[in-house]
C-alpha cells in the first residue's frame, strides 16, 4: 500500500554528488518528491549504513545542497540504489518539485487565482 503524501515524480537530467562521510561519489537521480528522492549508480563502496549522507543534486540551472536519511536501498553487481528521506528540505528545493507535481482539481491555490 502507498503510504506517500507527495508522490514520486521521474526525473531525468539531474545528477548528484554524494558523501557519506568518508568517501565522494557520483551518481544519478532516478525520481523524486518533495521529502525524498531516489538515487543510482554509486559504487558499492558507498556507505549505506549512516545516518545522513550529504548531497548535491545539480541539473536544469540549479543545484541543491541537503542531507538525506536513507530508508531502503538495493546492490546490483557493481552499483547501488538507496531511497531517502530528505531531511528538512529548502523551500528552494520544494518549488522546484512542485513545478513537475501534477495540477490538481481542489488545488485551493489555483482556485485563488
Amino acid at each position: 500500500m502507498e503510504k506517500r503524501t507527495h508522490p514520486r515524480i521521474p526525473l531525468k537530467d539531474l545528477s548528484v554528488d554524494a558523501s557519506d562521510g568518508v568517501g565522494f561519489f557520483h551518481g544519478d537521480v532516478v525520481d523524486a518528491s518533495r521529502f525524498g528522492v531516489c538515487l543510482t549508480d554509486f559504487p558499492k563502496k558507498l556507505d549505506v549504513h549512516v545516518k545522513k549522507i550529504t548531497v548535491v543534486i545539480n541539473g536544469r540551472g540549479k543545484n541543491f545542497k541537503m542531507y538525506v536519511k536513507p530508508r531502503w536501498y538495493s546492490i546490483d553487481g557493481l552499483n547501488t540504489s538507496i531511497g531517502a528521506e530528505i531531511m528538512n528540505p529548502s523551500w528552494d528545493w520544494t518549488e522546484f518539485i512542485m513545478n513537475f507535481e501534477p495540477k490538481s482539481d481542489n488545488d485551493v491555490w489555483d482556485a485563488a487565482r
